[in-house]
C-alpha cells in the first residue's frame, strides 16, 4: 500500500511570477505552463494544504519598464496591477477546470470579476478548502508583487512563502553564466542581504525578516516539486533566521 505523504505546512503562500505564466518566452499566457501550475496547486490542496497564491504581471506589463519609456511610474504600476488580475483570472479558470474551488481577491476594487481583499473573508475561504488568488498587488504603486506576497503571507497567517522560479534555489552567482555557481541549501536573511542575493525585492525581504517568515525558493516546473516542498523535503533553498 502506497504511503501517503503528510504535509509539513498546512497554510502556505505560493508566489508566482508573471513570467512563469508566459512559458519559455515569459510573454503572454502559455496554456501548457498554466495547466501545469494548476495541476501542482490542485495536488497539494488534495493533501489538505490551504493554499494562497499571489501572481505577478510581468508577462503583460511592468510599470518600472514603462517608466523608462516615458509612461509616468504610478500610471505604469497601476497598469501592471491590472495585468496581475488577468493572470489571476486565468489561473482561477485552470484550477476550476480541475474541480478545485477558488476565489480571486483584488487589492483594487473591481466587484464584477473579483472580491475585494478582506483578510477575514480570505481566511474563511481557506478554511472551507478554497484556493485564494490575490491579484492587484498591494493596490499601491511603487511596490512589487513580492511585497504583496510578504504582506499577505503575514496577514493571513501563512507558515511559509514558496517562491516559484525556474531554477532550483538560490546561487552565489548566476548559474546560467557561471557553471561553478554554488547553490545554497539554506541561508539566513542576513547572509542573503549581505551577499546581495536576489531573493525578493528589499521591501518584501525586510518584511519577511522582521516577522520571521521563512521563504523557500524552488524550481516550480519540476513535476511534483510543490508537493515535495509542502511535505518538508529538501527542495530548493530555505531562507530563515
Amino acid at each position: 500500500m502506497k504511503k501517503v505523504q503528510k504535509p509539513k505546512y498546512h497554510r502556505v503562500l505560493l508566489k508566482l511570477s508573471g513570467e512563469a505564466l508566459g512559458g519559455k518566452n515569459g510573454i503572454g499566457i502559455c496554456p501548457s505552463f498554466l495547466q501545469e501550475m494548476a495541476r501542482q496547486i490542485a495536488e497539494v490542496r488534495r493533501m489538505g494544504v490551504q493554499v494562497v497564491v499571489v501572481v505577478g504581471g510581468g508577462n503583460i506589463y511592468r510599470g518600472a519598464a514603462g517608466a523608462g519609456q516615458g509612461i509616468e511610474r504610478a500610471t505604469g504600476d497601476y497598469m501592471g496591477m491590472l495585468g496581475t488580475i488577468i493572470n489571476a483570472l486565468a489561473l482561477q479558470d485552470a484550477l476550476e477546470k480541475l474541480a478545485c474551488p477558488t476565489r480571486v481577491q483584488s487589492a483594487i476594487a473591481m466587484s464584477q470579476i473579483a472580491e475585494p481583499f478582506i483578510r477575514r473573508r480570505a481566511v474563511r475561504h481557506l478554511e472551507k478548502g478554497r484556493v485564494v488568488i490575490f491579484g492587484g498587488g498591494t493596490g499601491n504603486p511603487y511596490f512589487f508583487t513580492d511585497t504583496a506576497a510578504a504582506l499577505r503571507a503575514n496577514e493571513i497567517g501563512a507558515e511559509v512563502i514558496l517562491k516559484a522560479t525556474k531554477v532550483d534555489g538560490i546561487y552565489d552567482s548566476d548559474p546560467k553564466k557561471n557553471p561553478k555557481a554554488k547553490r545554497f541549501a539554506e541561508i539566513s536573511y542576513l547572509d542573503a542581504l549581505q551577499k546581495r542575493l536576489k531573493v525578493m525585492d528589499s521591501t518584501a525581504f525586510s518584511l519577511c525578516m522582521d516577522n520571521k517568515m521563512p521563504i523557500i525558493v524552488f524550481d516550480f516546473f519540476k513535476p511534483h516539486n510543490l508537493r515535495r516542498a509542502v511535505s518538508g523535503e529538501k527542495v530548493g533553498t530555505l531562507v530563515t533566521g
